[in-house]
């Protein structure tokens, strides 16, 4: 399981249907929502 960085909520890898790549890392998301946080402000999320 991965975890949702905007949310902290788990997150299986093999069925998210929201993953956003930044700087190279494979990030995988709960939701449109988190995914479009993540990637307005990605340094805020340690990215």
């Amino acid at each position: 399981m991965a975890k949702d960085p905007v949310c902290n909520m788990n997150v299986d890898e093999k069925t998210a249907k929201y993953v956003s790549k930044i700087n190279g890392n494979k990030i995988y998301l709960c939701s449109a929502a988190c995914r479009q946080k993540l990637e307005q402000n990605p340094s805020k999320y340690g990215y």
